[in-house]
C-alpha cells in the first residue's frame, strides 16, 4: 500500500505519494513592436487570470513574466510555463510574441541566489511595470 500526497514517507515502510513543490518561473517572450498601452493591458489581464502571477516587466517589443507556480516537478512546472502564454494569448490579447527564454528553479534555489546576491531580489512592487 502507497501513501498518497503526505510527503512523510507514509509508516512502515510506505513510499511518498507525489508531493508539490514551489518553483520560481522566468518566462521571457520577445517578438513585434506592440503598443505599450495594449502590451501592459494584455499583462494585467494576464496576471488576473493566472492568480500566482508574481511580477511582469514589459517593453514595446519584449516582457519577462516571474511567478511561483506548484508542481510535482520541474517538468511539470516548465510544462505549464511554456503553455502559459500561448494558452493565454487570446483571452487576455496579448501580442503573438513567441517565448525566447524560460528559467525554473525551486523554491530553495531562489532564496539561496537571492542570499548569495546572484539572483533577482524579490520582486517588489509585485505588478506590472515598464522596464
Amino acid at each position: 500500500m502507497t501513501s498518497v500526497g503526505t510527503g512523510d514517507g507514509g509508516a512502515g515502510g510506505e513510499e511518498p505519494g507525489p508531493v508539490s513543490r514551489l518553483w520560481h518561473v522566468t518566462l521571457s517572450v520577445s517578438g513585434r513592436p506592440t503598443p505599450l498601452s495594449e502590451v501592459r493591458r494584455g499583462l494585467e489581464q494576464l496576471a488576473h487570470d493566472h492568480p500566482f502571477l508574481l511580477t511582469s516587466r514589459y517593453a514595446d517589443d519584449h516582457a519577462e513574466i516571474r511567478y511561483w507556480e506548484e508542481a510535482r516537478d520541474l517538468h511539470d512546472a516548465a510544462a505549464v510555463a511554456l503553455r502559459l502564454w500561448g494558452e493565454h494569448r487570446s483571452t487576455a490579447q496579448l501580442p503573438p510574441w513567441e517565448i525566447v527564454g524560460l528559467e525554473v528553479i525551486d523554491r530553495t534555489t531562489y532564496h539561496q541566489r537571492v542570499a548569495e546576491g546572484y539572483g533577482p531580489p524579490p520582486a517588489h512592487p509585485v505588478g506590472v511595470h515598464p522596464y
